[in-house]
């Protein structure tokens, strides 16, 4: 029981996703298993999928693909994401979606500066994602940890990346 608990706290833990803002990568449902433990040992890269509490209420847990990280410009130009002046989405690191200039975060020909120690943030599906374009940056000390795998249903069974 003890080992149980030391592995959910500090090592992998279960996270069910909650809606649609990271559809079709996660479904509704999809239960995932969350690495808490590899950003000890590296720190988190634009593409990765990453579990954090919210910002705005930190009793919540958000999920989420990073776009940005601290230093870094992230711009919505035409629906594309450009980081430090460079398109990035559809590179095979992101995915290739188009972004709807909304928010305080997100407008059109807004380069926004991602503050030293936070990440910018954004939903696969951004029809349906309340993200880093609404309520800016994630501080790096709210991450919970990297989505690894979709372990339930079976039928939905694989690696996340």
């Amino acid at each position: 029981m003890a080992l149980a608990l030391v592995i959910r706290t500090f090592i992998v833990a279960p996270f069910k996703i909650p809606s649609g803002s990271m559809r079709t990568t996660l479904m509704e449902g999809d239960r995932i298993l969350v690495n808490k433990f590899i950003y000890r040992f590296h720190p988190p890269q634009r593409g990765d999928i990453i579990v954090f509490r919210y910002p705005e209420d930190p009793k919540r847990s958000f999920i989420k693909r990073l776009a940005a990280v601290g230093g870094e410009t992230v711009e919505l130009r035409q629906g594309k994401i450009v980081v430090n002046g460079q398109p990035v989405d559809g590179d095979g690191v992101l995915p290739h979606t188009h972004y709807s200039n909304q928010g305080q975060y997100g407008q059109e020909g807004q380069a926004i500066h991602v503050p030293d120690g936070s990440l910018y943030v954004l939903g696969d599906n951004p029809a349906s994602s309340h993200d880093s374009r609404f309520w800016g940056f994630v501080p790096k000390r709210l991450v919970i940890g990297r989505a690894m795998c979709i372990f339930w249903p079976i039928t939905r069974w694989r690696a996340l990346r």
